[in-house]
């Protein structure tokens, strides 16, 4: 394999462009080269794509989003649009590709390496719900902001003596908002993945209060409810004054952290390398400090689950 390509699609996440980094400079330092496809699979459909440079990603390993631009492209999902990109990609002599990120992503490479394109997928997105891998590139950047976020607003509540609900990413997924409530000292986290009793948890802030609590902590993850839907539920059955943040777009955006830059830089060159093997519809990861490939079809027939020994200790905490 002589020439490969790569790109991001879907939503952003820090750590996109250490991986992309480590792609370039994987390839070349094999002799290969890597062409650059821009706004994901939507340039990838139009030909929005150019040769990469080892000094094409000077300066970037500590930037966050993507110097590829992303997008969510629905004519992907169509056997015509992909017949386009495979076009595109055979007309410039791309051999295969490299496509960061989440699910949608992965349902892209999926398609390609069906139709006999070789694609390898490398895990990048904030909500940490790729199958396979324990760890996503952008899961511990987010986690950081988001517990950055939440030792400020526990300075206000302290101040005011206020209940606050903070909503974060996650739609299917709650790792965010159970490793930030966790690491936050969150009196409550609800995620997706677990159903939530108002009773019970209205009952702990009431008796909290009793014992001279002054404040509380609710994390909320946006796939459950929104902040202020759950925070009218608590007004109305405790009295108490409660507040809500929505994080929103701030989780995905700043400079990744040292942990997900080396993790990109380590998915991205292996992901360079099973290429150049022959190996060809996979997906790379990391468990136990170890990289991993797996088939990119079988991961996404797995389902996403959310670590009970965690929600299990952050509910014994919040006591």
């Amino acid at each position: 394999m002589k020439t490969i390509g790569v790109l991001t699609s879907g939503g952003d996440s820090p750590g996109m462009n250490p991986a992309i980094r480590a792609v370039v400079r994987k390839a070349i330092f094999h002799n290969v080269d890597v062409y650059g496809i821009y706004g994901g699979y939507t340039g990838l459909i139009s030909g929005n794509m150019k040769k990469l440079e080892l000094g094409s990603v000077g300066d970037i390993i500590h930037r966050g989003g993507t110097m590829l631009q992303s997008s969510r492209c629905p004519e992907f999902i169509t056997k015509e649009g992909q017949k386009k990109g495979i076009e595109q990609l055979k007309a410039n002599g791309i051999e295969g590709l490299v496509v960061i990120g989440g699910d949608g992503s992965y349902r892209g490479a999926k398609a390609l390496s069906e139709q006999g394109f070789p694609c390898v997928g490398v895990p990048g997105t904030i909500d940490n719900d790729i199958p396979g891998t324990e760890r996503t590139i952008g899961f511990d950047t987010a986690l950081n902001t988001v517990i950055d976020a939440v030792d400020k607003i526990r300075d206000t509540a302290t101040s005011h003596e206020r209940t606050f609900v903070i909503e974060v990413m996650g739609r299917n997924a709650g790792d965010i908002a159970l490793w930030a409530g966790l690491a936050g000292g969150a009196e409550t986290i609800l995620i997706p993945e677990e159903k939530y009793n108002i009773n019970e948890i209205t009952d702990r802030l009431l008796k909290g209060k009793e014992r001279g609590k002054k404040h509380s902590i609710i994390v909320v993850a946006e796939g459950v409810c929104s902040g202020y839907e759950f925070a009218k539920q608590v007004q109305e059955a405790t009295g108490f004054d409660t507040r809500v943040s929505v994080l929103g777009h701030i989780q995905r955006g700043g400079s990744p952290s040292a942990s997900d830059r080396v993790l990109a830089s380590r998915l991205g060159a292996r992901a360079v390398e099973l290429l150049i093997e022959g190996k060809a519809g996979r997906a790379v990861g990391m468990e136990k400090n170890q990289l991993v490939d797996y088939d990119i079809i079988e991961a996404l027939g797995r389902k996403h689950i959310i670590d009970n020994d965690i929600y299990k200790l952050s509910k014994e905490l919040s006591i």
